[in-house]
């Protein structure tokens, strides 16, 4: 898939959604969302996730799960997308996310001039480590956490084209 028109932008920190996380990156693209809620676009860009996304997401559960780590899907119940629990919503802006162990995560999801065609979708990880672990965690998924965000960013083009 390509990533075309998918931006690297600074990350908001400190950011009320992760205060005292350490570690952040960001990542936008403009386009034309006319009609979406910021719910509907993280849908549409986490929901159904690519089978190569899928697949690694598996080998990740694989590897954590001796190590006393969550699998990505069993975060505890209740409003989800994807695989990941809601924490909070607004009308501009969704965040997903739990706190483990090894460390605490965030994905902020944001909507600004919905519906013009300067729309800018932004999504910003934000990390908190607690440990060697966590650490050692997001070093070793770092490159794929990347490709998978920058290339759901870029599939929402897809979805917008679909939908016009």
């Amino acid at each position: 898939m390509s990533c075309a028109g998918v931006q690297t932008v600074a990350p908001e920190m400190p950011h009320g959604a992760l205060p005292n996380a350490d570690w952040g990156d960001a990542y936008a693209i403009r386009m034309q969302a006319k009609g979406w809620t910021v719910r509907q676009v993280a849908e549409k860009a986490i929901g159904p996730m690519p089978g190569w996304a899928r697949w690694l997401l598996f080998v990740r559960n694989l590897v954590v799960f001796p190590f006393g780590l969550r699998p990505a899907a069993a975060a505890g119940e209740g409003d989800r997308i994807g695989p990941f629990p809601v924490v909070s919503s607004t009308e501009r802006e969704i965040v997903l996310g739990f706190d483990d162990r090894h460390l605490d995560f965030r994905i902020v999801i944001s909507l600004s001039a919905a519906g013009s065609p300067a729309s800018s979708i932004r999504a910003m990880t934000l990390i908190r480590r607690h440990n060697v672990w966590g650490r050692l965690y997001l070093l070793s998924v770092l490159p794929f956490h990347k490709l998978i965000v920058r290339s759901m960013l870029a599939s929402l083009r897809d979805k917008q084209q679909e939908t016009s």
